[in-house]
């Protein structure tokens, strides 16, 4: 139990250095926090196209101004880096009761591929997005 007690620690742990990582990779961004429920709906569809297997996988932690700790969905747009809002029950109850995905939670194929094309131009940055210019392609 111990174990994966520590494996969820890390996991948090790293979730949030990325989180960090974007936020300063990204300086001139303007930062916004917000609930999910507020933002623009091209916002929540661009963010459902990011998270296709739900959200509350992906909730980081951070203290507010008010002292206070708040768990958040991180977002980046094309103009803005977006915290958005929510914690495990909310996210869990936002994907079980939004038609775009399926009993399992996940974004179901016909939704992503609207998504996909619609938001071709703007398509959100992770991970898999960051190419290192300098490699050789013969080391892939």
């Amino acid at each position: 139990m111990e174990v994966i007690k520590n494996q969820v620690y890390l996991t948090r742990f790293k979730q949030l250095f990325e989180s960090i990582d974007l936020i300063l990779m990204s300086p001139t961004k303007q930062r916004v926090i917000k609930d999910f429920e507020k933002l623009d709906p091209s916002i929540q569809e661009q963010i459902k196209l990011s998270y296709q297997q739900g959200f509350s996988q992906h909730l980081i932690t951070f203290t507010n101004q008010e002292g206070k700790l708040v768990s958040a969905l991180p977002f980046e747009a094309e103009d803005k880096y977006y915290l958005v809002r929510m914690t495990i029950n909310q996210a869990v109850a936002i994907v079980e009761s939004d038609d775009d995905y399926d009993d399992d939670g996940v974004l179901k194929d016909e939704v992503r591929d609207e998504y996909t094309d619609k938001y071709a131009d703007n398509e959100p940055l992770m991970d898999d997005d960051y190419v290192d210019e300098d490699s050789d392609p013969d080391d892939f």
